[in-house]
């Protein structure tokens, strides 16, 4: 077995046979199927122990395993259909199972934890509706339960288990799954080195197109296996796209119909001295999405209690493709008019929106703020299909369901419930 080591034999059998060994990659990239995984886990604990793990003790554990596999099967060619429980003996055999189901356990932890901090990611990019962030600890920003993805994982997990039933079925899912984030991986690699580190186009096509190559011939081996089960991963993919697809399409359309309908906030700055309207005492802060256009809470506020408060708060949420903003550059703050402030607050995708604290902070500039005197009027629109939908029905219908129930904004940015105030209008789009 420890010929094995020797590639000649890989290429003899290349250069000899070349279809067979071209169907055997699909076989053979199952070996470094989990490997994901162990990599998912990096934005939790960094690259050093990651690196450490597997290359001191993870790699030479599945060495050794698979070459005592490769001994076995040498030695007694029926043991072809279990060679890892029947490695060792009898009395063994249920202690395996044991270990083999803390392993999953292990596994699957990992993969968890990257579904997580991936949703919070796409949340925070616009990708996906707003759900349900829990930090589990106090000290590691990483360590988040999202209950929503839970359950979809969980409901996933069941159906797949009761419509394969046994893990050799799902060995082409697998394969295809595993590929096609080789695939994936590669390509935002590349996108990644060629322009945060600024590598040269040939430096990039150069080391990144070898790499691809590489990871095609692996998914092609595996595409031959689509109609046995490797059409799940296809499929689950193309939902996902189709989901943060339409969302993103339709708040583009939600931004675009309500800038239409918006005031520019200069005009409204220039015309209040004259509007005569009253100032009540406190503070109001309005969310807005565009900071250069007044915020249809303050409107609807004027329209109907024809007052507005002494001291303004236009605050705007940015997102940014950055993992994390630098705390000093996170708040801007600009004074718009006597009592009336402009405020950006910058978030990376990896961090959750807190806006009280980051409001709070605004006394270091000068703004007297107060959470027990604060009021935060917040716009809920009702969205409804317009007579001429600008966008696929189904896409519509996908749009509108993730809205309806997405987690709201005051839980979403850590808004005391108590200090809301919120106003409500019906957008067709």
């Amino acid at each position: 077995m420890l010929l094995a080591l020797s590639p000649a034999y890989a290429v003899e059998v290349v250069l000899h046979d070349h279809w067979v060994a071209f169907f055997t990659l699909g076989a053979v990239v199952l070996a470094v199927t989990g490997a994901e995984a162990l990599y998912a886990d990096m934005g939790h604990f960094g690259r050093q122990p990651i690196r450490l793990a597997w290359s001191f003790y993870v790699l030479p554990c599945l060495v050794l395993n698979y070459f005592g596999q490769g001994a076995l099967v040498l030695a007694d060619i029926t043991a072809v259909e279990n060679p890892f429980y029947l490695l060792a003996p009898e009395w063994l055999r249920l202690p395996l199972v044991v270990l083999a189901t803390f392993a999953t356990v292990i596994a699957s932890q990992a993969v968890i934890s990257g579904a997580y901090s991936m949703t919070r990611q796409c949340v925070q990019l616009g990708f996906l509706p707003r759900m349900t962030v829990s930090h589990t600890s106090a000290t590691e920003e990483g360590q988040i339960y999202v209950p929503q993805i839970n359950l979809a994982l969980a409901g996933g997990v069941l159906l797949l288990v009761f419509a394969f039933r046994t893990s050799d079925s799902l060995a082409a899912a697998y394969g295809i799954a595993v590929t096609g984030t080789f695939l994936c991986t590669c390509v935002l690699a590349a996108v990644v080195f060629r322009r945060q580190f600024r590598w040269s186009r040939a430096a990039t096509f150069t080391v990144f197109g070898s790499l691809f190559a590489l990871d095609l011939v692996f998914f092609t081996a595996n595409v031959v296996k689509v109609p046995e089960g490797g059409w799940v991963p296809l499929v689950l993919g193309g939902l996902l796209i189709a989901i943060m697809t339409s969302w993103k399409r339709g708040r583009d359309l939600l931004l675009s119909r309500w800038k239409q309908d918006s005031l520019p906030l200069a005009s409204f700055l220039a015309r209040l001295p004259q509007s005569r309207t009253i100032r009540v005492p406190g503070m109001a802060v309005f969310l807005t999405g565009n900071p250069d256009f007044v915020p249809g809470a303050l409107l609807h506020n004027l329209k109907h209690n024809k007052v507005l408060h002494e001291r303004v708060l236009f605050v705007t949420v940015l997102n940014l493709d950055l993992p994390e903003m630098r705390q000093a550059e996170r708040t801007t703050v600009e004074q718009m008019a006597p009592g009336i402030h402009r405020v950006v607050i910058r978030y990376g995708f990896m961090e959750s929106p807190n806006i009280p604290r980051d409001l709070a902070g605004l006394r270091a500039q000068g703004i007297d703020f107060d959470p027990m005197q604060v009021s935060y009027f917040l716009g809920r629109e009702t969205l409804v299909p317009a007579m001429v939908p600008r966008m696929p029905i189904w896409r519509l219908w996908l749009f509108l369901v993730m809205a309806r129930n997405a987690v709201p904004a005051t839980e979403f940015f850590r808004i005391p419930s108590d200090r809301v105030v919120e106003l409500g209008v019906r957008v067709a789009i």
